[in-house]
This record gives structure tokens, sequence and C-alpha cells, in this order.
């Protein structure tokens, strides 16, 4: 009966919290500058804490579930991560005519030097029975007039932590395309002044590819490391679409001889 009351009280409250702010965007033209200015200060604040609600809620709702981070795995890894792009929806999820330095999200960033964009990006829903990944993400580049196209890819600090040069890192990602095209993944540590960079080519041939970056074969400092990112690097992209439909990351140690 309790829960029940509570219940009651609670849709009373909300009818009652909806219908002032209906009023208020209501009058909105209208009202004094002072009480607007107060009503935007307290509308941004419930917006923040609403548009964090929609999103755990969406992710624990839909189906693949949103914010899922299930993939393979590999044995002894320290390390794993799915970015937001292909996990949980983004509050912008296109952008028309991209420029250069144009984000979708936090994490990832699209680079290019044409003059003229013919570029769309857009974050796409995965819904195919195979799909573990919720989103992928999706280009369609049509006119390209630039010598270089990159999405880059912002890796969080837990991807630093404890890096060492016996680490393997790993990318698996699966990648349509209308037509054939060459895609390198490189991989970029700061380290100090210094930023290493390993170059790795993807194997067009497999829907799902694979490729490893191994640092035994840098010069990194590994008391010295900052930060992480990758640039997918696009070659010859014009009149293409391009959909990643999962891009996933892991790191395991390479064993002791």
């Amino acid at each position: 009966m309790a829960k029940q009351g509570g219940s009651l009280f609670q849709k009373l409250a909300f009818r009652r919290e909806l219908g002032r702010w209906t009023r208020a965007a209501r009058d909105a033209a209208t009202s004094d500058l002072s009480a607007l200015r107060q009503h935007r200060v307290m509308a941004r604040q419930l917006k923040s804490q609403i548009d964090s609600l929609i999103f755990t809620a969406e992710s624990r709702l839909a189906l693949p579930r949103i914010g899922s981070q299930v993939f393979n795995v590999p044995q002894g890894a320290d390390w794993s991560w799915r970015p937001e792009m292909w996990r949980g929806p983004l509050p912008v999820q296109g952008i028309a005519s991209a420029q250069t330095k144009s984000m979708l999200g936090t994490e990832a960033t699209l680079f290019h030097d044409c003059d003229r964009s013919e570029l769309t990006l857009r974050q796409i829903r995965n819904l195919r029975e195979e799909d573990l990944a919720p989103f992928g993400f999706r280009m369609d580049v049509f006119a390209f007039t630039g010598s270089f196209l990159s999405l880059v890819l912002d890796f969080p600090p837990e991807a630093v932590a404890g890096l060492k040069r016996r680490h393997l890192v790993r990318m698996d990602t699966i990648v349509e395309m209308e037509k054939p095209l060459e895609i390198f993944a490189r991989l970029n540590i700061k380290h100090g002044p210094n930023t290493e960079q390993i170059v790795r080519e993807l194997p067009l041939h497999e829907e799902d590819m694979m490729v490893e970056f191994d640092l035994a074969y840098s010069n990194l400092n590994e008391k010295r490391v900052e930060r992480i990112w990758l640039d997918l690097i696009f070659e010859g992209p014009q009149m293409n679409q391009i959909v990643i439909r999962d891009l996933t990351f892991s790191r395991r140690p390479r064993a002791e001889l």
C-alpha cells in the first residue's frame, strides 16, 4: 500500500512540475528578463540531469544492449575498451558537410584538408543478429579533393595506466564499404616531448579485421606516457560509403621468456 501511495505521490508531483515548466516555456517570450534568466539557469541544470538519465535508460533498455562492453577479449588482457560511438547514443548523431576537426561525441574527431566538404558522418543503430555493438558509424564520401582523411579516436586514461613496452595493443573492427579502399590504423603514444607511432594496414579481404601493435619494437619511455590516440586513415575514399559496425581495443602483456 505504501508503494502504491508513493507511486501516486510521485505521479502528482511530476504532473505539477511538468505543468510549471510548461507554463515557463509558454511564457518565455513575454516574461521579464530577471525571471527568464533564473529559469534559464534552472533549465540548464535540469537538462544536464535529464540527458544523463536518458542516456543511462536507453543504455539499459535497448537491444543490442546500449552501453555494452561485450566482445571477444584475448586471454590475459589487462585492459579492454569499446569507444562511446559504438557503445551509446550520442547527443548529436550526424553531421552533414563535415568540416575538419568535426567531432562526434567526445572521443572521435574527423580531419581532412578539403576546401569544400562533401562528407557526412552518422552514428547508426546496429540491428543485425550478429552485432554485439549497439551502434555503428557510417561515413558517406562524395567528391573528395583533399590529400588526407582520418578519424581520430582519443583513448581513455585507463589505457595509459601501467602501459609497458611488453604490451601488445590489439584493435578489432568490422568494416563494410561500397568499394574497396585502403584503411590504415596508426597508434600514437605521447611520452614526454616525443610521440611514438606504429602503423598497420587493415586486411581488406576480411569483414572482421584485426591488427596488433607490438610496443616491444618502439622506443617508448614507460615512465613518461601521457596519452594515446589512434588515427584511422582512409586512402582514396571518394564516392564511397564506409560503415564501421564495431571497433574495440584491448591490450595484453607479452609472455615472459
